[in-house]
């Protein structure tokens, strides 16, 4: 049984785990993720993989990265939410582990655990998308990770849905997460609370006040009935819809994977979306639909298939 480890960066934590080739975690570790320094951020990755190489014989480190990884998967080019700017990420890790490293961006990753591992299994042509704070996406075809030619490709959340919408915090405007995210959820869900209190019962109750309104309140008054809440995931399960027909027509995938942490509410929308997306196709009527299914790996699926394509290096 070959081991490998993989890890997944964030912009609060470092998940770490040691990960067979069947995709079970074998042992996990958490830290904090120095986000500001970049030296540090690499030590933390090495403290952890070497915490964990010492009760296991691993052969490679994956290490998934919230950022643009380059073509040859060793440098991190920028990242929104970390202080990496032309970061040779593996290189430090190597030198500081003594093991053959791959760097991958986190949602890539992310995408390839599904593939491997999760909702993907069984489908040679699929897309995932990661709905969290932002979107994020990554791309699997014909069985292989589809990276672009400098390895920057599947930013399925900087597509441009809406022309002179939204300021994004990429520099552009209009992007596909401004409209579809579990930002813009709580964005729509404090819009219509504010514009009908009445709709907000249970969700004011919650969280005090309009500007208090968090996530987990969204879904939870979305589940105990409240309008406010169930119009806004409404509204984000028709800009996904359209958002999965528009990469359809490029892509032509047979399975859509919806993942990030939004996804821990896919009984409220997903149905509508896979509704909303049959609706858009083009060519509708005349060729196969899509499956659309949520993603089965949790947390864990960023880890899992960081150290997968380690293994697979």
């Amino acid at each position: 049984m070959a081991l490998t480890i993989g890890v997944d960066v964030g912009g609060t934590k470092i998940a770490s785990g040691v990960v067979d080739d069947d995709g079970r975690v074998i042992e996990r570790s958490l830290r904090h993720t120095p986000a500001d320094n970049p030296e540090k951020v690499a030590e933390t990755v090495a403290d952890a993989v070497t915490e964990l190489a010492a009760r296991h014989q691993v052969e490679a480190v994956g290490v998934g990265a919230a950022g643009f990884v380059d073509e040859t998967r060793s440098i991190i080019r920028f990242a929104p939410n970390l202080a990496w700017r032309e970061e040779p990420l593996r290189k430090k890790v190597s030198e500081l582990v003594s093991l053959p490293v791959v760097v991958e961006n986190d949602a890539n990753a992310m995408a390839w655990g599904e593939y491997r591992f999760g909702a993907g299994r069984g489908e040679s042509h699929v897309v995932c998308v990661t709905v969290g704070t932002g979107i994020g996406g990554g791309i699997v075809l014909g069985g292989e990770l589809y990276r672009g030619r400098w390895g920057m490709g599947a930013e399925l959340g900087h597509v441009q849905a809406v022309p002179d919408g939204r300021p994004c915090g990429c520099g552009n405007r209009g992007c596909w997460e401004k409209y579809a995210s579990g930002s813009a959820l709580l964005l729509e869900t404090r819009k219509n609370a504010e514009a009908d209190p009445s709709s907000a019962t249970h969700m004011l109750r919650l969280a005090g006040s309009v500007d208090e309104i968090k996530g987990e309140h969204v879904t939870e008054a979305a589940r105990h009935g409240d309008a406010a809440a169930l119009e806004a995931f409404d509204a984000i399960a028709g800009w996904l819809a359209q958002g999965l027909a528009d990469l359809a027509a490029i892509l032509d995938p047979g399975r859509f994977i919806i993942g990030g942490g939004v996804s821990g509410a896919a009984d409220l929308f997903v149905d509508k979306v896979r509704e909303g997306y049959a609706e858009r196709l083009t060519g509708r009527g005349h060729r196969p639909l899509a499956e659309i299914r949520v993603a089965e790996l949790g947390p864990s699926a960023g880890l899992v298939g960081a150290a997968d394509l380690a293994r697979l290096r």
